[in-house]
């Protein structure tokens, strides 16, 4: 089994995150942290083979930690998800050794990926031997076992919709125990209403939540999704 550590500081993302990575086999979860320096202790420890890591973090850098990491030769390999896009960014990541860089949002197809070429390169290295001596062919299927093929597009989820947010609407949802407007929605997941909306229609639609209407004294009824057990 491969031991990942997942660093994100919102915890709701961090357990999106974690569950994705408990579907893939081969792979299981092993710490959590939110902050830097939570990352670093768990680092340090050792029984961390993979860091999924954010680059906003409250108390400093992703990067910032991968170069303190490599500073105190701690062998933890690192791949980057975060919504940091700029290409500056991209290309320190690469230079302190990342091993891929996935931009929030992303689909769970797309981790998938990333998590299989991570563990056809760890395959791929055993073979050789951490010791052993690597010829151009053997270097080159190392460098070639990180290479991924693009990630299909979830399926069912309409374009512009991702996996993390669908998942963090249906968790609110799942643990409400009543319905909730979009509004109360968008206010339990830090999203805007309109997106709530969005993402609440196609819900609606494709049976996984229950929609009533509550009225009020005045003006048009307010729209109340529920979740549909499944």
């Amino acid at each position: 089994m491969i031991d990942v550590m997942v660093v994100d500081d919102d915890f709701r993302v961090a357990e999106i995150n974690a569950r994705y990575v408990g579907k893939v086999p081969g792979f299981r979860v092993a710490d959590r942290a939110h902050s830097a320096a939570q990352a670093l202790t768990a680092v340090r420890r050792g029984g961390v083979d993979l860091v999924l890591l954010d680059h906003y973090l409250p108390d400093g850098t992703g990067l910032e930690l991968v170069h303190r990491m490599r500073e105190e030769g701690l062998g933890a390999d690192v791949i980057m998800i975060t919504a940091a896009g700029d290409v500056a960014t991209v290309q320190r990541a690469m230079r302190l050794g990342a091993l891929h860089y996935l931009v929030k949002p992303f689909t769970f197809a797309a981790l998938r990926t990333r998590l299989e070429s991570y563990a056809a390169l760890r395959r791929t290295v055993d073979r050789v031997g951490v010791r052993g001596t690597a010829g151009q062919e053997q270097v080159d299927r190392i460098f070639g076992a990180l290479r991924t093929a693009p990630a299909p597009s979830s399926p069912g989820l309409p374009s512009g919709h991702s996996e993390p947010t669908t998942d963090l609407i249906c968790g609110v949802l799942h643990g409400a125990g009543a319905p909730l407007s979009a509004h109360e929605v968008a206010v339990r997941t830090g999203l805007s209403r309109s997106t709530a909306q969005r993402y609440l229609r196609h819900l609606e639609q494709a049976g996984r939540l229950r929609l009533s209407l509550k009225y009020g004294d005045t003006g048009r009824p307010e729209h109340r999704y529920a979740w549909v057990a499944v």
